[in-house]
């Protein structure tokens, strides 16, 4: 019954006006949501194009309503999982296991590999197809695969801020930037590919972040800030040293 008491408390503070207020003004949190929606940004970039292609076999105007519907799901999923999760943070089991995980996610990414799983359209003959139609079917289907991507979404946000509004304004903000801008981070990511490598970088960062907070200790919010810069100020000057370097290649 306690629990289930700081669950509601947890929802409930989503809609008090007085923390909203004391968030939006504070420039700190701006930084965390910032981080946020820029990880969400490079790490869905790809998402939003396997939802399209999950689409694809619809008529034009279903294709819309299809991502749409899955749109509204992905807030109601993220609104509740973080709901949850502000409860389950509390035990330092589950700090430990998230940090594993985001930790497995860069040794994936750097060492063992993504794999080229592609999404496919729909499958007609699909027990969901028979049971729901074809629409109905690929709605539930994008809705499942916004729970797999907003996994390791909501991992790496907690590890960021442990503050109910800043964890609800990211996370609402970085969904609508992976459907809305996400072939802008794709034009970005192609034009200057070593940021890919930076998101998960950056999520190893935050894993050491979540795993230390197990121990009480937390990095001061200056230096999260400054490394998170440092780290992408590297990145772009790597890169124009790599192009001019390989640009005078072409022309020796």
């Amino acid at each position: 019954m306690e629990i289930l008491n700081q669950l509601l408390d947890t929802y409930a503070s989503f809609f008090d006006l007085e923390m909203w207020g004391e968030v939006l003004t504070d420039p700190v949190s701006w930084g965390y949501i910032g981080t946020l929606v820029i990880l969400e940004g490079l790490l869905s970039a790809d998402n939003a194009l396997v939802l399209a292609v999950m689409v694809k076999h619809l008529p034009k105007k279903q294709q819309k309503k299809a991502l749409t519907y899955g749109l509204f799901g992905a807030y109601f999923f993220r609104f509740l999982f973080i709901g949850l999760g502000m409860l389950l943070i509390k035990f330092w089991w589950i700090k430990v296991i998230g940090a594993g995980y985001l930790a497995w996610l860069v040794i994936k990414h750097f060492w063992l590999g993504e794999g080229d799983d592609e999404a496919e359209g729909m499958k007609k003959d699909s027990w969901l197809t028979r049971t729901f139609g074809v629409f109905w079917a690929t709605v539930i289907s994008v809705e499942i695969m916004d729970l797999a991507f907003s996994v390791d979404s909501i991992l790496a946000a907690f590890a960021v801020s442990e503050k109910v509004w800043i964890l609800l304004i990211g996370g609402m903000l970085g969904i609508l930037m992976m459907r809305t801008v996400a072939k802008g981070f794709l034009v970005l990511i192609e034009k200057i590919p070593e940021l890919e490598n930076t998101a998960f970088i950056l999520i190893a960062i935050i894993a050491i972040k979540m795993f230390l907070s197990v121990f009480g200790i937390e990095i001061d919010h200056l230096i999260f800030f400054g490394i998170i810069i440092l780290a992408f100020l590297i990145t772009f000057a790597l890169h124009y040293f790599k192009k001019g370097h390989d640009g005078q290649d072409k022309i020796a």
